[in-house]
């Protein structure tokens, strides 16, 4: 079965070898130029979109409006997002061992906000790469076992910082 990334996670392409993606540090946060009209009685949060290149040749990314998709809540329901507000790749050469970040502002109903997911469909030196997802939640920290249950699983530096931290409490009694 398919499980999600976890909000904080990297997610590698094999079609472009050394290209990885990650979104990460949702937060609340309000958007720099004012709120749209069209989130009143919503709560704004913002994400960061991280492409870094770990190849040996640049790629010329694209991440830009309708290439994220944004869901909040069990039901998934669709985020209000501030295109206005939000920063996105459009065109950059991302050079061997160099990022690229986009900054999103969304915006949902308060309660929905403990679930979010993220769907992103990098375009890459002109091809489309398969959509990922990623799932946490605001006020939830990344990679955190704290999660809502079934919402997503543990991230792999979460499992072994766990069994790092029951070895050196096993050595010290």
């Amino acid at each position: 079965m398919y499980e999600p990334n976890v909000v904080g996670d990297w997610q590698e392409y094999d079609e472009h070898a050394g290209l990885r993606v990650r979104v990460h540090r949702l937060e609340p946060g309000e958007p720099p130029r004012g709120r749209d009209d069209a989130a009143e009685g919503l709560t704004y949060f913002r994400l960061r979109v991280t492409v870094e290149n770990r190849g040996g040749r640049p790629f010329c990314i694209h991440l830009e409006d309708g290439q994220i998709d944004v869901r909040t809540g069990p039901d998934g329901e669709s985020a209000f997002i501030d295109w206005r507000n939000s920063q996105f790749i459009e065109g950059f050469d991302v050079y061997p061992l160099r990022r690229a970040t986009a900054v999103l502002y969304a915006a949902g109903p308060e309660a929905s906000l403990s679930h979010v997911d993220v769907q992103v469909q990098l375009r890459a030196d002109e091809e489309w790469t398969g959509r990922r997802l990623w799932t946490g939640g605001v006020g939830v920290p990344e990679g955190s076992a704290g999660t809502p249950v079934g919402a997503c699983r543990d991230s792999l530096a979460h499992q072994v910082s766990v069994f790092l931290q029951e070895q050196a409490e096993e050595g010290t009694s």
